[in-house]
């Protein structure tokens, strides 16, 4: 069996950081999206996503990390892309996130100490400062850049979450033998 050497690699400590990490925190407007608001001429909401980022979702499923979103908006598009990647746990509307992502550690049987997010505003650094690691897409709010134990080469809904995703794979030990099915 061939042994497959991935093409991308993270420092040591940020790997150690990353961890243990069972359930993955994600914001939706400046993480899975670029942020921007699309509002068509009869008011609805109109969002962009990355398949990147999309496929860097249903990776962290078969590795055993769920992904949750907690996001402050809702939409009949979120809802449509979130169902279709089959993310289960999801906080519509939220703007106090912190309790949310209570719930969600809760329904898991984890804890803060297993837990990972990213985001890109202040509404996101309740959660984000108690998980054991912090990620944030490198046009984040300065605040939350200042916070992140690690920010993404990638901006928000162009790659961000699928680097915080790879990274996760990669602590998990997991990212080599998901890369190896898809190779000859």
């Amino acid at each position: 069996m061939n042994t497959v050497r991935p093409a991308l690699s993270f420092p040591p400590e940020l790997l150690l950081r990353a961890q243990g990490i069972r359930v993955a925190f994600f914001d939706v407007d400046g993480v899975l999206t670029d942020g921007g608001l699309y509002i068509g001429e009869t008011g609805e909401n109109l969002k962009r996503f990355n398949t990147l980022d999309g496929h860097g979702l249903k990776l962290l499923q078969r590795a055993g990390i769920t992904p949750a979103v907690i996001t402050g908006r809702d939409s009949a598009a979120l809802r449509v892309r979130l169902q279709a990647l089959g993310i289960r746990h999801v906080h519509y509307g939220t703007e106090d996130k912190r309790p949310a992502a209570e719930l969600t550690l809760q329904a898991l049987g984890l804890n803060w100490s297993q837990a990972a997010a990213i985001g890109d505003d202040w509404p996101d650094l309740p959660v984000m400062q108690r998980c054991a690691f912090a990620c944030a897409p490198s046009n984040a709010h300065a605040e939350v850049l200042a916070r992140a134990h690690h920010v993404t080469k990638a901006p928000g809904g162009a790659g961000a979450a699928r680097e915080f995703c790879d990274l996760l794979l990669v602590a998990s030990g997991r990212y080599a033998d998901l890369l190896q099915e898809f190779l000859p």
